[in-house]
């Protein structure tokens, strides 16, 4: 897992997004404690965090829609806000919800945002309108008023009105908000072209299923501190590898775990469980039933340095121990997993 320090540090790249040491204080709360985020070029980066955790205002920040408390910005390569002519041309937006004009129809809405910007030709203005409805799924309620919408296609029309121009950043604050599952799809291909296109899209949210699925970096904010940067690889990786023993012989496997140095929870007979109906791990939020026994779970230290442990040495002591292996399965950690560890609070988790 790359350590959180100097924003410049983790990816040695170019930077679309980059803060060294941004705060933002409101009164005695200190909503943002000196975040320092590097978001490579080209990459999809999910902002991950709990309700409250500073994600929101920390993109007000970014997109100088806030001032900072202390602490500078980096958009594209300009400093922020002193260059917030020149940049935010550059950069689409989708923050805290889309707000329209409720009595005009979605394709109008459209026309009057990108009429305000002053950098984009009128000639094409039509086109650019269309070609973002199309892109968002919303060609057939384009004459439809605004407050006819649902949440969901509201949510869309947010994300169109930031597609209106060529983006060199996309900035979405929970894209998914409001969507059917079919929507969410949509909007995660949506993100994955974009990202195809050569446009960075730093995307906020609190679905750790859509993270997982679209984007190929992310940070977690907890407390308004950033605690943990990079690929999802290396966001795993910061944590510890489990193995699960399935056996009915659950209290002489632990004694073995315990002579290999291996700390093992039971969850099945000898849990509290019914015998013969033991719980086994089948992923976030999943359970199977199984009738071979219970479950045994141990971390393993890693493969190399002081305590490591082999899961091969793992499964020959078992069966010289004469215990009877009937599952025997080595879990990579979680993002879910990572999560709670950095934060220690729990997580919206979409199967």
């Amino acid at each position: 897992m790359t350590a959180v320090g100097p924003a410049t540090e983790p990816y040695g790249t170019e930077l679309s997004i980059e803060t060294a040491g941004l705060s933002k204080r409101f009164g005695r709360q200190l909503a943002v404690d000196g975040v320092d985020l590097a978001v490579p070029k080209g990459s999809v980066f999910g902002f991950l965090g709990p309700n409250g955790s500073g994600k929101t205002t920390t993109i007000r920040l970014m997109l100088g829609l806030a001032a900072a408390s202390s602490g500078s910005v980096r958009l594209l390569g300009q400093e922020m806000p002193g260059q917030l002519r020149e940049v935010l041309p550059r950069v689409g937006a989708l923050v805290e919800g889309p707000a329209f004009y409720p009595f005009l129809s979605g394709a109008a809405n459209l026309h009057r945002f990108d009429a305000a910007d002053p950098h984009v030709p009128a000639a094409t203005r039509k086109a650019r309108v269309q070609s973002a409805l199309e892109r968002v799924g919303l060609t057939h309620a384009a004459d439809k008023k605004v407050r006819a919408y649902s949440l969901g296609m509201k949510q869309r029309l947010g994300i169109a009105n930031a597609l209106l121009a060529p983006r060199e950043l996309l900035v979405l604050d929970e894209p998914t908000n409001g969507l059917d599952p079919q929507g969410t799809r949509e909007v995660r291909s949506l993100v994955r072209s974009l990202a195809a296109d050569g446009a960075t899209v730093f995307v906020s949210s609190h679905l750790l299923a859509e993270v997982e699925q679209i984007c190929t970096h992310a940070a977690i904010m907890s407390a308004g501190r950033l605690v943990a940067q990079g690929t999802l690889a290396e966001l795993r990786q910061g944590g510890q590898a489990r193995i699960r023993v399935l056996t009915p012989d659950t209290g002489a496997a632990a004694d073995v775990l315990a002579r290999l140095g291996l700390s093992a929870a039971v969850d099945g007979p000898g849990a509290g469980e019914t015998p013969g109906r033991a719980s086994l791990s089948a992923g976030p939020g999943r359970t199977e039933s199984n009738s071979d026994g219970g479950v045994l779970y141990a971390p393993l230290p890693g493969a190399a340095g002081d305590g490591a442990v082999a899961p091969e040495a793992v499964v020959a002591a078992l069966v010289a121990a004469g215990v009877r292996v009937r599952g025997f399965a080595t879990e990579q950690v979680s993002l879910e997993d990572r999560f709670v560890a950095l934060t220690g609070e729990g997580f919206d988790v979409v199967q």
